[in-house]
């Protein structure tokens, strides 16, 4: 379903794309993925490369997820959203995003839809540029995301000091981290960077690095595939 909400950070009207799970009651409430997606995507950059709803409705049939409502917004909070001339312009625009996300976004898809409330029913993940988004507003925001999903994340992540400045604030939140990459992506160091931090404080974090493969959809939808089963339990 595309569905459209009006943005107070932009000023405009802005659309995402809502996956709702096969046996969706709407007397029955349910915890939210926010899933993004990479620098020259937009709100249907999932369902066209990576068949969300195909791993989804397969990980029901084996129950091997909690259902969930996922949204796939747009990242590029600016005016102008489209992928289009040159998609590394729009750096600001998915910073953006952040405020775009958490003031009407969020609220948006909380009083249209039956949703859990409190962090530990939100998490958010990503790929790419999407990746390094959900690391920056997930860590930062740890008293909105109980679930933080990194996927090939880009040199958009921040630094892992700022991301973990207080690694007693990351433990006593209880925030599960979990990313994947490809053995042979040029941005693993953004990933390995980060897990390597983890390791040296003792934070929990799961870094996968997915054999022989690049920055592609193979690992994304493993990573999608994968987080999905592990987050909401």
């Amino acid at each position: 379903v595309t569905i459209e909400y009006e943005s107070k950070t932009v000023g405009t009207v802005r659309k995402a794309t809502v996956y709702l799970p096969p046996k969706y009651k709407a007397n029955k409430k349910y915890p939210v993925l926010y899933l993004l997606h990479g620098i020259g995507g937009d709100e249907v950059e999932w369902l066209n490369g990576g068949a969300p709803n195909v791993i989804m409705d397969n990980l029901y049939a084996d129950k091997k997820a909690k259902d969930m409502i996922i949204v796939m917004p747009n990242g590029r909070a600016q005016k102008d959203d489209r992928a289009v001339g040159n998609v590394y312009a729009g750096s600001a625009a998915f910073a953006n995003f952040e405020y775009d996300l958490l003031n009407d976004l969020i609220p948006y898809i909380e009083s249209h839809y039956k949703v859990l409330p409190g962090k530990q029913n939100r998490a958010v993940a990503g790929l790419s540029m999407g990746g390094g988004q959900s690391l920056n507003f997930g860590l930062g925001h740890m008293d909105k995301f109980a679930y933080v999903g990194g996927f090939s994340s880009a040199p958009n992540t921040k630094m892992p000091e700022e991301l973990i400045p207080s690694v007693e604030e990351f433990n006593k939140a209880k925030t599960f981290l979990w990313m994947v990459c490809g053995s042979e992506d040029g941005l693993m160091y953004n990933s390995s960077r980060l897990k390597a931090y983890c390791d040296e404080k003792g934070v929990p974090c799961t870094l996968i690095e997915y054999p022989g493969e690049g920055h592609n959809f193979v690992v994304w939808k493993y990573g999608l595939y994968n987080f999905a089963q592990k987050i909401f339990r």
